[in-house]
């Protein structure tokens, strides 16, 4: 006599789809046993977790934002199309007739605010700027870098520095606009400081190395007053090695005004250069001045966007050099320890930092993804950093490492394996069309040493088309 068929357990019950599986394949009397041990490893097998959805960095953008992306990427990745858009900007950027003057021509004012502008810039008044910040903040970022688009470069202003009136006025206009921009930013974002702003006698001044006048430090001191009572962070922009010495000097000033304030903490960043050879020694210095005096160290680090203009004997040779410069740098900060590249300025402290807030502003997703990798490491090691970290990039480009460092901190978040969060600011302007077109300009020059970053840009943006053309293709079939 064959032996009865095992009865199934309660647990087994608790599977419907299970037990009308074993149900079905008794039928077949000649498999019965085979069958029965099949059912019973399904209906103890552990239940697996399910892994989290993995879904495309950039589909958390809005549509519109996708195809403008890929519109404006598509050309400054283009070799052919790069040069004569350039051109344009330039002609834009310093009309000689009221018809290419966005100020005076209001078609030409709406196409380019409507597009180019609206790429980069966050607005022309405190509601549109706000309404920009409300909507990166959404997407999942942290904040903003924001910044008054009011510039003077070096050698194009005719006025004089002498004309202690004008001097003043160009000064206030700058204040101004800059508290402006401390009352649109919220709690915890940063603003960009841009010294030359203040005019033709500051950059006197900065050229020369001299500190600032009392006019001008009274005004820089009353933004630095504003941030900190309104817990907002401020950073000077680098900017040409004509004016950078002296800007490095103001800098220092005020980031002891500012910092020995606020301890532990950092409101006031400096920006440095990583395809500067002298970067690593420049920051070495103050490092120790912060040490002797007690503050933190705001570092925001970039790799230069003035390779066009600068000297070049003042440049690493090669870009590999530029890119082990920077995340040498990085490593020392996030790890607060000497290395190779960032080498102590002291005698007596060879070996630990003294403490540092650091902004990681870069496109280059290598540089990204170590930086991240290393924070990683540090949490699942146990290890507290007291080294504020937060990433960087400028609205409107580099947006598919932006998310993606937003979706691989959320991945990790839902396997429960580190606690690190990424605090990712997008950088953008705010000014009108007319005053921001300086700033378009260097975007459009800065990308004739970057083709290949932004084509990668450009290339990620019409992938994601694709996929949503594929995703809305299948939902309608």
């Amino acid at each position: 006599m064959k032996a009865a068929t095992p009865r199934p357990s309660v647990r087994a019950l608790s599977s419907k789809r299970s037990y009308r599986a074993a149900r079905f394949v008794s039928r077949t009397s000649n498999a019965r046993s085979s069958i029965t041990a099949d059912t019973n490893t399904l209906l103890h097998q552990t239940p697996q977790p399910k892994k989290p959805l993995t879904t495309s960095p950039l589909a958390k953008l809005p549509l519109s934002s996708v195809l403008r992306s890929l519109i404006i990427l598509s050309a400054s990745s283009s070799s052919i199309l790069l040069k004569p858009c350039i051109y344009t900007l330039s002609l834009l950027a310093h009309p000689k007739t009221a018809l290419l003057d966005v100020a005076k021509n209001p078609l030409l004012n709406l196409i380019i605010k409507h597009t180019i502008y609206k790429q980069f810039n966050a607005g022309e008044n405190k509601l549109e700027v706000q309404r920009s910040i409300s909507a990166i903040k959404e997407l999942g970022y942290r904040g903003v870098l924001l910044g008054y688009a009011r510039e003077v470069l070096v050698g194009e202003s005719n006025a004089d520095p002498r004309d202690e009136k004008a001097s003043r006025q160009e000064i206030q206009t700058w204040l101004d606009g800059t508290l402006q921009t401390v009352d649109m930013a919220q709690e915890g974002d940063f603003v960009a400081l841009k010294f030359t702003g203040m005019g033709v006698q500051a950059l006197e001044y900065l050229q020369n190395q001299a500190m600032p006048s009392k006019f001008m430090d009274e005004a820089i001191k009353q933004i630095c007053d504003l941030a900190i009572s309104r817990n907002v962070r401020l950073l000077v922009d680098a900017e040409e090695q004509a004016v950078q010495p002296g800007i490095e000097e103001w800098a220092t000033k005020y980031q002891k005004y500012c910092n020995s304030r606020t301890p532990g903490r950092a409101i006031f960043y400096n920006t440095y250069q990583a395809y500067l050879c002298s970067t690593p020694a420049t920051l070495a210095k103050h490092l120790e001045i912060s040490r002797k005096e007690g503050y933190t160290l705001g570092v925001k680090l970039v790799r230069g966007a003035y390779l066009k203009t600068e000297p070049r004997h003042l440049i690493w040779a090669k870009k590999e050099q530029t890119d082990e410069c920077y995340d040498g740098v990085v490593e020392a900060l996030l790890t607060r320890k000497y290395n190779h590249m960032l080498k102590s300025a002291s005698a007596e402290h060879t070996t630990d930092l003294p403490p540092v807030n650091v902004i990681v502003a870069t496109h280059n997703r290598e540089s990204v993804r170590k930086a991240h990798a290393l924070r990683l490491e540090q949490a699942k090691r146990g290890e507290t950093s007291d080294v504020e970290l937060s990433y960087a990039q400028l609205q409107g480009m580099a947006d598919e490492i932006s998310c993606e460092l937003l979706q691989g901190f959320q991945a990790a978040e839902s396997e429960k394996k580190v606690s690190e969060t990424p605090n990712v600011y997008k950088l953008l302007t705010w000014g009108s069309v007319k005053e921001c077109m300086g700033f378009l300009l260097r975007r459009a020059v800065e990308n004739t040493e970057a083709v290949g970053r932004t084509k990668q840009s450009q290339e990620a943006m019409f992938a994601e088309l694709k996929r949503r053309a594929r995703v809305a293709f299948a939902r309608k079939n």
